[in-house]
């Protein structure tokens, strides 16, 4: 946890933006696997730790503007949680680490807020992310699973302090990416024909584990990175396959790295795999020397989508005006994701609350294939977090249905893209922070030239 006073200061910043009312903070539970006992790696909900810090199943918190309260509720660990758990501090002694001194048993949480509902206050609470969620809101509030209606002010809130990190938090993600750099590295420096995709990801586990640290999220490394969230780990990899690699750690506070890399598994890329890998990096690395406050982040992916159309271009698969294209649309068949977004406590930070407030700042977002995948869109402050991950993909399926409807003929040259749908995918991918003047890499720098990357491949 961060010092008392932070999360102090943090919950008096909330009370000021949202004005009056109650606001209600639903914890996680423990989440049974295949029984109860056996349960998944727990994980506290991110706002709840933001404001409380508290990394506890269990838990419900309170922040009573109106009264002028803020109580945890929870209960105390039994003597057989003791036997099973170890000795731990008491609840009212975790509570007081993030400055709250009024704690309750859990269920008193259900008398608190009947009476502030017949006393006319307003209860704020967040979107549900899990079944817990809604049923607690249905226990405690009486609304129905599907019929929830969370707090714009809340979220506003919450969205307007968390996107903003403080120099103790860029502290926190900047060890989150230093680790995420060494399970990359570890993993660009083992690929080779022969080796199995699972001993890949085991090994990139094992750095983070060494740290004490978790997973920010299920670990992508595969030799089909035309799938963008391919999380199975049963190939072989065989002499000529490009290795992808998604994966960041988690600190042991919550904070999340995010690093992408492709690698060939021979020891050098062919021809035609570095002509669209420094495509790639040059599409990367045009959006990182645009990164700055007060530039929208769809301006970065227009830009970046444009070099990247531009290099393809260059070696037959795209023709035409490359603006063009990208306002069309055309590009997406290639690059049909995002270019980034928000990161902190969470990898997509607050995703649960929403991309239109944390990314789009509440503007609409587009329909457009590709485009609407495109998770941050807002003009850029200092103080932001974010990842770039331009990407270039040949999808098979998708190929053969753009080219059957004829999609923008005018654009891509069908029968030279044909002879790639066997090239898989690449992606690159860093994190930094928005500064007053530009910005900052997160983590330590890998060199993602092919020279580097070959050297890298050669020790």
């Amino acid at each position: 946890m961060f010092k008392k006073e932070t999360y102090i200061q943090r919950r008096e910043a909330l009370k000021k933006v949202v004005g009056s009312g109650l606001l209600l903070f639903l914890g996680n539970d423990e989440a049974s696997c295949n029984y109860e006992d056996n349960t998944y790696p727990f994980r506290q909900d991110s706002t709840f730790l933001y404001f409380f810090g508290l990394p506890y199943a269990g838990l419900t918190a309170v922040i009573d503007i109106d009264e002028s309260k803020e109580i945890i509720f929870g209960d105390e660990l039994t003597m057989d949680a003791i036997v099973w758990m170890g000795t731990q501090p008491t609840l009212h002694e975790k509570s007081e680490a993030a400055g709250i001194t009024n704690v309750q048993p859990s269920g008193q949480v259900a008398t608190y807020l009947k009476s502030a509902l017949e006393k006319g206050q307003t209860i704020h609470y967040l979107p549900g992310y899990r079944a817990e969620h809604k049923i607690k809101l249905w226990s405690l509030l009486g609304i129905e699973p599907g019929a929830e209606k969370p707090s714009v002010a809340f979220i506003r809130g919450v969205v307007n302090l968390r996107n903003y990190k403080t120099d103790e938090e860029i502290a926190e993600i900047e060890k989150a990416c230093n680790v995420t750099a060494d399970m990359h590295l570890r993993a660009m420096r083992m690929v080779r024909p022969g080796i199995r995709e699972c001993e890949v990801a085991a090994a990139i586990q094992e750095v983070a584990a060494s740290h004490n640290y978790g997973l920010s999220f299920p670990i992508i490394a595969t030799v089909n990175g035309q799938t963008l969230h391919n999380h199975d780990h049963g190939n072989m990899v065989k002499s000529g396959d490009l290795f992808l690699v998604d994966a960041g750690a988690e600190t042991e506070m919550g904070y999340a790295g995010d690093f992408s890399s492709t690698v060939p598994a021979d020891k050098k890329y062919t021809t035609r795999q570095r002509e669209v890998y420094e495509i790639q990096v040059a599409g990367h690395e045009a959006a990182v020397a645009a990164l700055r406050p007060g530039i929208r982040f769809e301006e970065v992916y227009d830009l970046s989508a444009a070099t990247i159309v531009d290099g393809l271009k260059n070696i037959g698969l795209m023709k035409g005006d490359a603006v063009e294209a990208v306002q069309a649309g055309a590009h997406a068949l290639f690059f049909p994701h995002g270019l980034g977004h928000m990161m902190g406590l969470d990898v997509h930070d607050m995703e649960n609350l929403g991309e239109v407030y944390v990314g789009y700042n509440e503007k609409p977002k587009s329909k457009q294939f590709g485009r609407k995948s495109l998770r941050l869109a807002r003009e850029l402050e200092a103080g932001f977090v974010l990842t770039i991950e331009p990407g270039i993909y040949f999808i098979p399926e998708l190929i053969d249905r753009w080219k059957s409807e004829k999609m923008f003929e005018e654009f891509i040259n069908y029968d030279k893209v044909v002879t790639y749908k066997d090239f898989g995918g690449i992606r690159n991918e860093e994190d930094y922070l928005i500064t007053p003047d530009g910005s900052k890499l997160l983590g330590k720098k890998i060199d993602r030239s092919v020279a580097a990357v070959e050297a890298l491949r050669e020790g």
